[in-house]
């Protein structure tokens, strides 16, 4: 393994000083293939190993074969898991991240049963567990039912962007939902739409095989959280898409009563009052008991029907932007370590993408950076909960937070590159960084000491 060590020196003219970067280290070096770290949670629980997808541009997550890990000190290269025999149509595997609290992964997996004529879809897949304490067993978390009568506790299309909560008993994702995919094809009207779920370690869904293949049974109860519709009301909190999605806090929030609430925090797109979409900042409260329907209809939805949230869903409103000059959110919203602050982008007056914070209640909303060209995005949290890392004019950007100056604020970690890093993670220590660097044609695995 060869490692490429960046040390470097910028002279800020401007103000007459010099800034030293923090020191990069290149830790995989194949040119073959992606190191795709896909703005996940990489970090092992030991904060020693980086997980990571090998897909490819032609054929993306589909097209990855393997999951593998690198350590960050030696360069050892380790596969996680391997599809022998994958095509560029799948099944594939990918977007991977570890468990906070055991040696164990999550990621997405197309349908065991895809073909070519029948590929990989957003609605054709399903989240799989390693733990590599069982020699690499493959664990299907979230049951799928796509056979009438559907399943409590089966989802019935394809969960992604798999995310552990802090003490790694429940995983959240985004959705879409093969039914309704079905139902809009015939109908030609909009039915498959993009929401949020969540799986918990409750008991396992066991279902009887179909003759496609279609079904798989689950180890996890899954449910949907985040209820949408085709056609919201224009000037309601009505949404018709939810994503963008993360746990809030290691533990959720804490409410009035002292009480920790477990939540999820999102993009939900609003209809404004002239009918145009609009993306806000929502959060979902979701209740300890998921196995109980809520008003809105079954858990595992009907034949128009998506599946309904479990009763004790509360799905909140925290942004209001499509009111003011410069309307919508986009991004992931991430929440500080002790939920207190959930983190997001925002246009300012100026029209400038800018990281903005608010509460879990909707309110203190605050700007946080100042920058006079747009950030760029790929923003996490330090685990201390003082500071946000991101990237901004093709440099990794660190940002505390408080009430000084901006100017005071922020430091600059590595020269400006084109292109930029991306896909930034952080050590559950807050020791490390790392992050993905374009090398040639292949996306590699860079880190830092913070």
């Amino acid at each position: 393994m060869k490692y490429v060590f960046l040390s470097l020196i910028f002279s800020l003219s401007a103000c007459n000083t010099t800034m030293e970067y923090m020191t990069e280290k290149q830790i995989t070096d194949d040119a073959t293939y992606h190191h795709d770290l896909d703005n996940n949670d990489n970090f092992s629980p030991d904060n020693q190993w980086l997980v990571y997808d090998t897909r490819t541009d032609e054929g993306g997550i589909a097209a990855s074969a393997r999951i593998e890990k690198v350590h960050i000190s030696t360069g050892e290269k380790k596969i996680v898991y391997e599809l022998p025999g994958n095509q560029a149509w799948g099944p594939g595997a990918g977007a991977v991240s570890y468990s906070p609290v055991e040696n164990a992964v999550v990621f997405i997996h197309g349908l065991p049963s895809v073909t070519e004529a029948n590929p990989y879809q957003q609605w054709r897949r399903t989240g799989v567990i390693i733990d590599e304490t069982l020699a690499g067993k493959r664990i299907f978390m979230d049951a799928r039912d796509i056979t009438p009568p559907y399943t409590k506790g089966a989802l019935r299309g394809g969960t992604h962007r798999h995310e552990w909560s802090g003490n790694g008993q429940w995983i959240g994702y985004t959705y879409n939902d093969a039914v309704m995919k079905a139902l809009e094809d015939s109908t030609h009207e909009k039915h498959n739409l993009r929401t949020i779920g969540v799986s918990k370690k409750i008991n396992p869904v066991v279902l009887e095989k179909d003759a496609n293949g279609e079904n798989i049974s689950g180890e996890w109860y899954s449910v949907l959280v985040v209820k949408v519709t085709p056609t919201p009301q224009p000037g309601s909190d009505e949404i018709s898409h939810a994503a963008g999605d993360s746990w809030v806090g290691t533990n959720g929030y804490k409410k009035t009563d002292g009480t920790r609430q477990m939540a999820r925090a999102f993009i939900g797109s609003v209809r404004d009052r002239n009918g145009k979409s609009v993306d806000e900042v929502f959060i979902v409260d979701i209740p300890e008991a998921i196995d109980i329907a809520g008003e809105s209809g079954p858990l595992e939805g009907t034949a128009t029907t998506m599946p309904m949230p479990p009763k004790g869903t509360l799905q909140r409103r925290l942004t209001f932007t499509a009111n003011g000059n410069q309307p919508g959110c986009v991004g992931i919203v991430r929440s500080s370590p002790d939920g207190e602050l959930l983190a997001f982008l925002a246009k300012d007056e100026k029209g400038v993408l800018q990281l903005f914070t608010i509460n879990p209640d909707g309110k203190n909303l605050t700007q946080l950076t100042y920058h006079t060209s747009n950030v760029e995005g790929f923003f996490r949290w330090h685990p201390s909960g003082k500071s946000i890392y991101y990237v901004w004019n093709g440099s990794i950007v660190n940002c505390e937070t408080g009430n000084e100056a901006f100017e005071k604020r922020h430091h600059l970690l590595t020269e400006r590159t084109v292109p930029s890093p991306t896909n930034l993670v952080i050590s559950h220590d807050g020791k490390t960084i790392a992050f993905n660097r374009l090398i040639g044609k292949a996306k590699q695995v860079f880190i830092g000491k913070l």
